[in-house]
Order: structure tokens, then C-alpha cells, then sequence
């Protein structure tokens, strides 16, 4: 959320930066005008206040020289029943000019480019393709085939956009699961968590998936719970209402999680395969750090899930995302793509993400630089390191060979008793 203040003495700069994101800048046309009222009403309760106040003092006077004052009394009661009348209009043009606040979005960092999708930016690649003298499979072919992943069974279970892995597909998952997370432990500094996978709203809200994003998130019936959409959510929670110490910066933390996600909107994208599920797992990366650190520390996390990448063997891009393609919460994301030979295209495997103090301020995530000195906000970033459905989809697809079976890259082989190859059952 931005600040209130922010909002209200730059309001051309929001405007143009929700012009940028795709945004309705007629919002601001709306906050404006609630705003007006909003402090029009309270010079008005604060004018009326000060008029009843003088008149109390005129009756106290008026009684210790036994003077009449009923005209004076009746005037106050007058002054209170319009006070008690208006004080409700003010907290619904309150809570109103908030709903708008928490409506809009960061704004993006200068470096960002301006436009859609189209306007994203190729800021590297890394990794040659594998070139195949045969036609490469996309790997819900080769997970059946192989006997890893059980797509008929999940249906039957659960309904579309669920998969079963069973043998070395299950294995294999959790030995990529095992692999990341302890590579951003031992290697990357980070702290691992466990978090719980049900959150209530106030977390949810912190982070920015509400009220925006409500039906993209599964909810429990008659509780305040969801399941999580990502571990972003409970680990930025870790921090919230707590204010930190400047030498307790930067706090990186990470966390593998199932994730549950409605994909409301999403009809007819990757309906096949593991790309696009309604339950899946990531390795998430979460930093805490000071204002002025944190767009180098965005380079930092994002490095990291870049390791994951090159370690694994698997060519991908880096693309920074452009003002209208950027997530609600986020001035400036990059997005690693990862190339999957099937279907011949690079596909999101990982968002890294700052978003200044946007989190932080709903979350109410503080640090001092020193002893007695002034609460700030911290900065908060995230980025997936890396989804694991989508990493498990881009092993299959470039290590997969012509007789049909796939090698394991390298780095998994110790997670898996040593071995080299899956092959046909």
C-alpha cells in the first residue's frame, strides 16, 4: 500500500503510473474527491466542536451569575446531534478513500519499462539448447510414458489441473526440492522455514493477494482461512507489527511449500502438463532489507535462482517486465524463463520481485538504524528459487534422449541413490 500522504501530494505521479500498469487512473479522480470531502468534513466537526466548546464555556459563565441559558443549551444540544450525525459520514468516506488506497498500485521503479507485455525486456540469457536429431517430446508424454507422472488418477481424485507423481517421479520432485533448498541454505545465506500452509486474510492482505486477488485464492468454509497461494505470504508474515534492529538486516528466508492457487481466468492456457496447476511446489526466497539496499538485493535473489538454472544444466533468459505486466505489489520484477524444447518456448520458472515498502507498510514491518531513533519501513523481496512442477517439466523435456529415456542432471544424482538415467519401466 503507499502512503497516504505520498498519494495525496503526488497525485499526477499516480496517476501516470497507473496510467503505465493498465491501471483506471479515474481512481485517482475518485480518491481526490473523497479526500475533499473527507477534510472538508472534519474542519466542519472540528468547527462545530470548537462552537459547542465556546458555548459550554458561555453556560458555565452564564450559571455562575444565574443567568438564563437555555438558549445557549439548546444550541449545544443542536451543535452535538449534528456532530453525532456527521461523525458516521466521516468513517464511511474514511473507510471508502481507504478501499481506494489499498486499490492501488506500487509504483514502478524508473528502470522499469514502459507498456504491456510487449514492451518486456531480454536482459541476458544463459545455457545452449540441446539440439535433438529427433523430434523432443513435451514432457507430459515422457512422464507417462516413463511411468512419473499419473494425470488420469489425479482427475479421478481431485479434478483437472492435478497430477500424481509416483516412483522416481516423486522421487525426483523431492530430490529437486532438496537440491534448492539446500543451495540458498548453505550456499545463499538463507534461513529455512516451515511455515504453515493455512493463513488468515491480515496475512494475505500484508502481502497484497487481497482484497485484489481473492478469487484466485482457495478459501475454507466459515473460517478465516486460506490455503496458501504462495510462500511469500506466510513468510513476509514472519515480520509483521515487529520492528527490527538495522544490524538485523538484511533476513533472507526460505521455504519449499505446496502452493494452492484458483488460476481464476486461466482457461485454455497449459491445460496439459505441470505448468499451470492448481496445487504445486516451490522453493520460495524472501528478503527483508534497508530502503537503500534493496535494489541491489533484487539483483542478489535474483542470482540466485539463476544458480538453480545453471546448475541444473537448463538454458534460460532473463526478462525484466515492463509497467503493465509487472504483479499489483512489485516496482520492478524480473522474470526467469526457462526453455522447454516440447513445445519449443521459454516459460516463466521464477518471478523475483521488490517491492520497496509496499508490503511492509500493510504489514507493519519497521527497523531502526538506531536506539531512540525513528521507526522506518524495511523493504521486502521475493522471488521462487524455483518452482519445482515447471523445474521437474524442464529436466524432463532437455535431458530426454532417443530411445525415450531421460538423464538426470548431475547435481540431482546425489539425491537419488547415484543415479544417472530414468528409463522406460
Amino acid at each position: 500500500m503507499l502512503d497516504l500522504r505520498f498519494v495525496r501530494e503526488r497525485v499526477d505521479l499516480v496517476k501516470e503510473a497507473l496510467q503505465n500498469r493498465r491501471g483506471d487512473p479515474g481512481i485517482m479522480d475518485r480518491f481526490e474527491e473523497l479526500d475533499l470531502a473527507r477534510r472538508s468534513l472534519i474542519r466542519e466537526i472540528e468547527e462545530r466542536k470548537a462552537e459547542r466548546n465556546r458555548a459550554n464555556d458561555q453556560i458555565s459563565e452564564r450559571k455562575k451569575q444565574k443567568i438564563s441559558a437555555e438558549d445557549l443549551i439548546n444550541a449545544v444540544k443542536e451543535v452535538s446531534a449534528w456532530i453525532k450525525a456527521a461523525e458516521p459520514r466521516l468513517n464511511e468516506v474514511e473507510a471508502a478513500e481507504s478501499d481506494l488506497l489499498k486499490a492501488i498500485p506500487n509504483i514502478p521503479d524508473a528502470s522499469v519499462p514502459i507498456g504491456d507485455e510487449s514492451a518486456n525486456l531480454e536482459i541476458r540469457r544463459w545455457g545452449e539448447m540441446a539440439q535433438f536429431d529427433f523430434e523432443p517430446k513435451n514432457h507430459w508424454d515422457l512422464g507417462e510414458t516413463l511411468g512419473l507422472i499419473d494425470f488420469p488418477r489425479a482427475v479421478k481424485i481431485s479434478g483437472s489441473r492435478f497430477a500424481v507423481l509416483t516412483g522416481l517421479g516423486a522421487a525426483l520432485n523431492r530430490a529437486i526440492i532438496n537440491f534448492m533448498v539446500e543451495l540458498h541454505t548453505r550456499e545463499h545465506g538463507y534461513t529455512e522455514i516451515w511455515p504453515p500452509s493455512l493463513i488468515n486474510s491480515q496475512s494475505l492482505y500484508a502481502t497484497g493477494q487481497l482484497p485484489k486477488f481473492a478469487e484466485e485464492s482457495f478459501k475454507l468454509e466459515n473460517r478465516d482461512l486460506w490455503l496458501s497461494p504462495t510462500a511469500e505470504v506466510p513468510l513476509t508474515n514472519l515480520l509483521r507489527d515487529e520492528t527490527l534492529a538495522v544490524e538485523d538486516l538484511p533476513i533472507s528466508y526460505t521455504a519449499y511449500t505446496p502452493c494452492f492457487r484458483a488460476e481464476a481466468g486461466a482457461a485454455g492456457r497449459d491445460t496439459r502438463g505441470l505448468i499451470r496447476m492448481h496445487q504445486f511446489d516451490k522453493v520460495e526466497l524472501v528478503k527483508f532489507t534497508k530502503p537503500e539496499d534493496s535494489l541491489a538485493t533484487l539483483e542478489d535473489l535474483t542470482s540466485h535462482a539463476e544458480e538453480v538454472l545453471r546448475r541444473l544444466g537448463l538454458p534460460y533468459r532473463v526478462v525484466l517486465l515492463s509497467t503493465g505486466d509487472m504483479g499489483f505489489s512489485s516496482a520492478k520484477t524480473y522474470d526467469l524463463e526457462v526453455w522447454l524444447p516440447g513445445p519449443g518456448v521459454y516459460r516463466e520458472i521464477s518471478s523475483c520481485s521488490c517491492f520497496t515498502d509496499f508490503q511492509a507498510r500493510r504489514a507493519g514491518i519497521r527497523f531502526k538504524r538506531s536506539q531512540g531513533a525513528k521507526a522506518e519501513l524495511c523493504h521486502t523481496l521475493n522471488g521462487s528459487g524455483l518452482a519445482v512442477g515447471r523445474t521437474l517439466a524442464a529436466i524432463l523435456e532437455n535431458y530426454q534422449r532417443s530411445d525415450g529415456s531421460v538423464a538426470i542432471p548431475a547435481a540431482l544424482r546425489p539425491y537419488l541413490g547415484g543415479r544417472e538415467v530414468i528409463s522406460r519401466p
